[in-house]
């Protein structure tokens, strides 16, 4: 076979970039949409030809444009509202020596580094939430987690490999408290069923009765979330 190319470009009304994946555990073509920077990726089976993935690219042309990011990143500045834990908290200039949240408020000390700074506090925050209750969901599904990663990914809030690794998007503690408890029990529900088959959603379920309305607040409101900007001015 042929190697796959890196991306191709179809029409939805205009140009957009495809970028291809080939994945040995794939049983089918899908689509993936990031709503951190629009990036449009496709999953291919491993013997699933460039002409067919044009084919399904194309044909879900009219789906790729409804979910491309609408408006661009927004960079964090004093004065912005920033959620943590689901609540809003005004970005604060202060003084000490590292960021605290205190009185509806996230108190950066000093001017230089703002974003680094408050994402660095994010991510201590996220990896104590998402610690406390993936070990809580894991326990209820009694099945080991061989290791927990935190990163800033562009396509999806959580994953977990066959040998028990799970990893999160450290921005989910910017997100309702039950949003990210969701996250934490679809993928512990992983180790159990490495699909999306009823067992799964029946496992998530049971882990999780109220994973519909969790999983629709990210629907409509984690877009948000990814466009936020953390990174220094140049």
């Amino acid at each position: 076979m042929a190697p796959t190319p890196a991306q191709f470009t179809i029409d939805a009304d205009g140009p957009i970039a495809v970028q291809l994946r080939r994945n040995a555990r794939a049983k089918r073509l899908t689509l993936r949409v990031s709503q951190h920077d629009g990036a449009v990726t496709l999953t291919l089976p491993p013997r699933a030809s460039l002409d067919e993935a044009l084919r399904f690219a194309q044909s879900r042309a009219e789906w790729i444009r409804r979910h491309l990011p609408m408006g661009g990143q927004r960079r964090v500045m004093i004065g912005d509202s920033l959620p943590l834990r689901g609540t809003a908290h005004v970005i604060t200039a202060g003084t000490g020596r590292g960021v605290r949240a205190a009185d509806g408020a996230l108190i950066v000390p000093g001017p230089a580094s703002l974003g680094p700074r408050l994402a660095a506090y994010l991510k201590v925050q996220a990896r104590d939430d998402i610690s406390r209750a993936a070990d809580h969901y894991a326990r209820l599904a009694r099945r080991p987690i061989t290791r927990l990663t935190l990163r800033d990914t562009r396509s999806r809030w959580g994953s977990c490999t066959s040998d028990g690794a799970l990893m999160f998007s450290w921005r989910l503690v910017m997100a309702p408290p039950p949003v990210l408890h969701y996250v934490a029990a679809h993928e512990v529900a992983h180790l159990l069923h490495m699909d999306h088959s009823p067992a799964f959603w029946a496992e998530v379920a049971r882990l999780f009765p109220d994973h519909a309305s969790a999983r629709q607040w990210l629907r409509l409101h984690g877009s948000h979330l990814q466009r936020i900007d953390f990174t220094a001015p140049e």
